[in-house]
């Protein structure tokens, strides 16, 4: 799949200059939804809207990255972006197990990454790592570690899901290599995993939008199709309501997916306050719909039928990433809490003089 969308050149086509085209990016996540497992979406999606862009805005002062950049959009290397840490929980970046000692002649990287997309396939693995003890965002770098290196070794992840997207745990065994594979600046990794990580969230609230639309219109099919009482489940009112609040719960995302769309690459704190907002909503929008969904199809649901291998129970289960991947939604939650007053504008809005204020 990733080298056939290369040289078809789709892959080269989702880029302007270090950004990614979102209206395109939209197009493809919405296709290759409609046509392939979610795992192998899960394989594009990470590389197109991660990897690829991160490695591009460093192209500038890493060859490198700018030689493997051009070889994925080609379809000729499969990327992971390894940030996931195996000494920490996916949010808590300052926990950071993984190291990488920086000298003049090279780097040293030693560590692990769990539940990695692409890592049982990759040809490079992008690694967030700590080239400094200190717990400060400066602490951190990128470094690109060919999957084939010795060192390096790859552990299948022990998962009935996401079949395509090739998940594994990487472990890294004081993998030596050249100063040329510390991507960018060191000390900069983590303003650049922050600069990007709007629309790396707009993508999976994207192909959110479209999987859970693909589920509505099937379902209402379903609805619509399966006898009862003469007619059909559709005309049952308490189920026209359930699945009326799927759509109010669609229309949310959509309206969501709109407005980030317009504002994908403004960047500053405000930014990342709203990207935090939106994961954690296509999150929780995603469970609802299919979970709804699900219980208004029934028995049907465990079915393989347009689903795949579970049926809408199992798409359901696997879509539980959404709430999970790129951060946990209760990280997302308190974080958004600490933005509280950013967010309602307390500074400004909330606390402009109103005419009927004025005295006299």
């Amino acid at each position: 799949m990733w080298r056939a969308l290369g040289k078809l050149g789709v892959l080269d086509g989702l880029y302007d200059a270090a950004e990614v085209d979102t209206e395109r990016l939209d197009v493809l996540l919405t296709e290759l939804d409609a046509r392939q497992p979610l795992g192998t979406v899960l394989a594009v999606c990470v590389q197109v809207a991660s990897a690829i862009p991160l490695l591009r805005s460093a192209a500038h002062v890493s060859p490198l990255a700018r030689t493997v950049a051009a070889e994925a959009q080609r379809g000729e290397a499969v990327l992971a972006l390894a940030a996931t840490d195996a000494a920490a929980s996916g949010s808590a970046l300052m926990n950071m197990g993984t190291r990488a000692r920086i000298d003049d002649d090279g780097v040293t990287i030693s560590g692990g990454k769990d539940w990695i997309a692409n890592g049982g396939a990759c040809d490079y693995a992008l690694v967030l790592a700590r080239h400094r003890p200190a717990r400060h965002f400066t602490s951190f770098c990128w470094t690109l570690v060919p999957a084939r290196n010795p060192g390096v070794r790859r552990e299948r992840a022990t998962t009935r899901h996401f079949a395509g997207a090739d998940v594994a745990h990487l472990r890294f065994a004081d993998v030596r290599l050249d100063r040329a594979h510390v991507i960018g600046r060191p000390g900069r990794a983590l303003a650049e995993f922050a600069r990007h990580i709007g629309a790396e969230r707009l993508a999976g609230a994207l192909w959110a939008r479209a999987l859970c639309r693909r589920v509505l219109r099937d379902t209402h099919r379903y609805l619509s199709e399966r006898p009862a009482d003469g007619g059909s489940l559709w005309h049952n009112q308490a189920v026209r309501e359930r699945f009326a609040r799927c759509l109010v719960e669609w229309s949310r995302l959509d309206a969501m997916c709109a407005a980030h769309t317009a504002t994908a690459h403004t960047g500053g704190t405000s930014a990342i306050t709203e990207g935090m907002v939106l994961k954690a909503a296509y999150a929780q929008s995603a469970d609802r719909i299919l979970g709804e969904c699900a219980d208004l199809r029934g028995a049907e649901a465990f079915s393989d039928g347009p689903f795949g291998d579970g049926g809408l129970v199992g798409l359901r289960a696997q879509a539980a990433m959404f709430g999970i991947a790129g951060g946990a939604t209760g990280a997302m939650l308190a974080a958004i809490a600490d933005n509280a007053a950013d967010l309602l504008g307390a500074g400004a809005r909330g606390e402009a003089e109103v005419p009927w204020q004025r005295s006299g």
